[in-house]
């Protein structure tokens, strides 16, 4: 009984924590190719009164260290508005670790277009106060931008 009970337990234990992991990070699939997600979305953040502080392209990285892997971009983006919330505050200069604002674009061997990001709202809830208030108010509009590429 306590071998089942203690299965049981564990089984529990890992669904929850693939429920978890799943949760931190949000994929969504793109209604147009690579490119042209890449070049919509540059776009409207800049149009959105964010900065695109960087596109990093980690095929061309692989590629220069001899490996080979399907189209990936990493933006970084930011609001000055929302990251000086932040950064004025001594007390919460620890979370400039989150910043900037990051998300990728890339090509699966389905030959489909996916956008992915963390979570902010589970990370920014547990935090909570004024993170919860800066991280919420930027994912929205990351999520805005988002939302102009995706199925």
């Amino acid at each position: 009984m306590k071998k089942l009970l203690a299965l049981f337990i564990f089984i529990l234990f890992a669904l929850t924590a693939k429920a978890q992991s799943t949760e931190m990070f949000l994929e969504s699939e793109s209604r147009f190719g690579f490119d042209e997600t890449v070049n919509i979305l540059n776009e409207n953040i800049t149009a959105g009164g964010w900065k695109v502080l960087a596109i990093h392209d980690l095929q061309a990285s692989m590629k220069k260290a001899g490996k080979d892997v399907a189209a990936v971009k990493v933006f970084e983006i930011c609001n000055p508005n929302h990251s000086y919330k932040l950064l004025a505050k001594d007390n919460e200069r620890i979370y400039s670790s989150l910043m900037p604002c990051r998300f990728s674009v890339y090509e699966k061997s389905d030959g489909k277009v996916y956008i992915s990001r963390m979570n902010v709202s589970i990370m920014s809830k547990q935090i909570g106060g004024l993170v919860d208030e800066v991280m919420t108010a930027a994912n929205n509009d990351a999520e805005g931008f988002i939302k102009t590429v995706i199925k």
